[in-house]
């Protein structure tokens, strides 16, 4: 029985915590060697009291970048799981591969921005990249290794966020309190704003052309309230396979440290009886533009992705610092995508240089303080 030994990068955020369940429940197949944490050092230190032979990093201070790159290469890791929100995350990822660890990717801004050359590392490297995302675990669990010739369409299932019946007149009033409402999911401030928006679920659309190799046209979303399946796959002999469990995350950060195998656990069950319903429904692309918005990025490529999520971290940050409205998030994420000019086949300097810029032409559009 194969014990994995795993560095977590995010230690004490939500999917951290949720790692950090698994370890418990599965002390004989996971061993946590290695944790960061950006700020929190006292819950880092507590769970480093807990797990006493990882090793830690505070990556929010002096030398932090150089901590996560230390963790991201122990020899005596076999897998980084990147929990890291934003591109924190992209550095220490490559260093990983290039180190010949597999990686769990929890961050979507990892393959959104720089997925061809994440995936090409990974496999001139020879190392597995497992997604955490439920959505994208949901769909490398029905692919089960199958070509992506064979598929014609991932369905990404979305809960529809907090606004989903919203009128489009009422949205310009929303407050950051009622953006952080998620009917389903517990999860980050930044993430649940996108789950709000639906950013999230067009992040997800780029994220899943990367790691499953399939065009944008082969990705669509649909709103699923219960958030009981977590994604689809469309064959092209329209068979569709799906993958249910209850909204926890413990389920795909699991099946990543365990695969390609299962074992057994104590989280809890479904029971079809009581589920009564699964609903679905289109979403709502004209009053909620962000999937539209991804799906461009997505098509386009080259450094339009990373402009898409850079602007759209700027925006959620604003808008929870009450700066800008909730519409402005998207308007805002428009306007820079529509005045950048785009690289193809863009490397890494050129990748993180037009982040920056985005970052730059968000805060001047929103007429932030510099």
């Amino acid at each position: 029985m194969r014990k994995r030994r795993v560095v977590i990068l995010g230690a004490t955020g939500s999917i951290g915590q949720s790692a950090l369940k698994v370890a418990r429940d599965l002390p004989e197949r996971m061993e946590v060697v290695g944790m960061s944490a950006h700020s929190s050092r006292e819950k880092l230190e507590a769970a480093g009291r807990e797990f006493p032979r990882a090793k830690l990093c505070v990556s929010g201070g002096d030398g932090g970048a150089e901590g996560l790159l230390e963790l991201a290469t122990l020899p005596e890791a076999d897998m980084v799981l990147i929990a890291i929100v934003g591109t924190g995350g992209l550095a220490p990822a490559l260093a990983a591969i290039e180190a010949g660890k597999d990686i769990a990717v929890a961050s979507k801004e990892i393959l959104v921005m720089a997925g061809e050359a994440v995936m090409s590392a990974a496999r001139r490297k020879g190392v597995a990249v497992l997604p955490v995302d439920s959505e994208h675990n949901a769909i490398f669990q029905c692919l089960e290794g199958r070509d992506p010739g064979d598929v014609k369409r991932l369905i990404l299932t979305a809960s529809g966020g907090p606004f989903r019946r919203w009128p489009a007149a009422d949205l310009s009033g929303v407050t950051p309190e009622q953006a952080l409402k998620h009917p389903t999911w517990e999860m980050g401030r930044k993430i649940t704003v996108d789950s709000a928006t639906l950013f999230n679920k067009g992040l997800e659309m780029i994220e899943a052309r990367w790691l499953f190799e399939v065009e944008m046209c082969r990705v669509e979303v649909i709103v699923h309230p219960q958030s009981i399946i977590h994604s689809m796959v469309e064959f092209i002999d329209s068979s569709v396979l799906a993958q249910l469990s209850v909204t926890d995350m413990c389920f795909p950060i699991q099946y990543a440290v365990t695969w390609p195998q299962r074992v057994p656990n104590t989280l809890s069950p479904l029971d079809f009886a009581a589920l009564s319903k699964l609903e679905f429904e289109a979403p709502r692309v004209e009053d909620f533009p962000a999937l539209n918005l991804a799906r461009w990025a997505g098509e386009t490529g080259g450094t339009l992705p990373a402009v898409l999520n850079a602007a759209n971290e700027v925006a959620v940050a604003a808008f929870l610092d009450r700066a800008c409205s909730f519409p402005a998030i998207w308007q805002t994420v428009e306007r820079v995508m529509r005045e950048h000019v785009g690289a193809p086949q863009p490397g890494l300097e050129a990748l993180l240089d037009a982040d920056q810029w985005a970052r730059r032409r968000a805060s001047e559009t929103l007429a932030l303080p510099s």
